[in-house]
């Protein structure tokens, strides 16, 4: 088929695009700027893609995918419509897309890219499909002749419904996109009990408080007793998590932190079930080199590391901060300078205390302004709010010559070039602190 994608530059529906070029389709798409996804789109899976939006892109087109970001008045869109070609949200296309493989599906609030992409190393002859560039890979997708998919399950518009689990992780559950559950937590838990209930084989983190709740048999691993001896070490300047499994052994995997073997963990005791040999496992697990913006190390010189990280909930930079303060003791930095890129005004305003508790232990903090993705903007008093820090409040941030430079006004004000500097959020942050904006 002739598949044509509004907004293929996002990782979600690129990746859908690449899975579907790879399964011999003919992709095409758009997007509202040039990107490093859309160039390797162009390059590498010859799709035609349109920049910006235009109704002549749909043009003898057979079936058209959107993202949850397109609104009706987009012009392919419409233009779509009037041709009456068949119009698919991503969520209602994974049906097609899934319905006749079987599925590892991966969901949770937090982790679950990270434990997607070590699943797909523990099953190395697999498909996948993850929210996030493994580097193992180079890719946020993979493709074998086989019908076995690692997927992560996406809850933000219960599209993980759509999934056709034949084996589901989740890896916990906090509410979050609780707009699109019109602040329902009735409706939002039910999610997840409907995506389990899909799944045959179900593996769990036990000690989550809503899925310890569930009456599901299931593959359950409670953290604070299955896993023992975790340790702290570095490879090569690199972050490495080793671990003990209940009886299993001993495990060593990319990254830093406790969340990083219950991610582990989970991704083992699934690939036991799927029929993998535990010392393949073992071997297996050594190939995950981490996922591109989760602890990822975009600089590493004796003197200056620098960090880029998706973390964009209190929970997720918690955790983070606590493996960054585990690294800066290893690598005997004396400072932790964190660059934070709140992403849309109403997480920030619903989680507005966790941020303001989580960046304990940063030396120095720098706030960037809002990364509205779409929003309307709020006035938050950030400034305020975050008075007990020694506090920086920035235009933008970029990297030069090893040397991380803060922007207000068209001037620099701050710049670090020694110790652990660490950037949080989900916008263009990530390619202001690697320099390429």
């Amino acid at each position: 088929m002739k598949i044509h994608f509004i907004g293929i530059g996002g990782i979600g529906l690129s990746a859908l695009a690449k899975f579907l070029a790879n399964d011999g389709h003919k992709i095409s798409g758009s997007d509202i700027k040039q990107t490093e996804i859309t160039n390797d789109l162009a390059t590498n899976f010859d799709a035609k893609i349109t920049i910006p939006h235009h109704a002549d892109a749909v043009e003898g087109v057979e079936r058209v995918i959107y993202s949850a970001a397109v609104r009706p008045n987009n012009p392919e869109y419409q233009r779509a419509k009037e041709l009456g070609i068949e119009l698919l949200s991503r969520k209602e296309s994974l049906k097609s897309i899934l319905g006749e493989k079987e599925v590892y599906a991966v969901g949770g609030a937090h982790g679950k890219s990270t434990t997607s992409a070590m699943l797909a190393s523990l099953i190395p002859h697999s498909n996948a499909l993850i929210g996030a560039i493994s580097k193992a890979f180079g890719s946020n997708v993979r493709n074998y002749p086989n019908n076995k998919v690692v997927f992560e399950a996406d809850e933000s518009d219960e599209s993980f419904l759509n999934a056709n689990p034949y084996l589901a992780i989740v890896t916990n559950v906090e509410p979050e996109h609780m707009e699109y559950y019109e602040y329902d937590e009735e409706r939002f838990y039910n999610a997840y009990r409907n995506f389990l209930n899909l799944a045959q084989v179900r593996v769990i983190n036990a000690e989550d408080t809503f899925l310890a709740s569930l009456e599901l048999e299931s593959i359950k691993l409670y953290p604070s007793k299955d896993i023992s001896n975790i340790e702290f070490v570095l490879v090569n300047g690199e972050p490495h998590t080793r671990f003990t499994l209940l009886d299993l052994g001993s495990f060593e995997v990319f990254g830093f932190g406790n969340h990083i073997a219950l991610d582990a963990a989970l991704a083992i005791l699934a690939a036991l079930e799927l029929g993998e040999n535990i010392e393949d496992i073992r071997t297996n697990l050594l190939n995950y080199k981490g996922i591109k913006k989760r602890f990822d190390i975009v600089q590493n010189q004796e003197n200056c590391v620098v960090i880029d990280d998706y973390g964009h909930h209190p929970t997720e930079i918690k955790v983070t901060m606590e493996s960054l303060q585990a690294y800066k003791g290893l690598r005997t930095f004396n400072q932790l300078n964190v660059i934070w890129q709140p992403h849309k005004y109403s997480r920030t305003m619903d989680n507005l205390q966790g941020f303001v508790e989580c960046f304990e232990g940063a030396d120095e903090l720098v706030i960037l302004p809002i990364w509205s993705a779409g929003e309307l903007e709020v006035d938050i008093d950030l400034k305020g709010a975050f008075s007990r820090y020694k506090l920086l409040m920035a235009d933008s941030v970029t990297k030069e010559d090893g040397v991380v430079k803060v922007i207000k006004d068209g001037h620099t004000i701050r710049e670090y070039h020694e110790g652990l500097v660490t950037a949080f959020g989900a916008g263009d942050i990530t390619y202001q602190i690697r320099g390429e904006v």
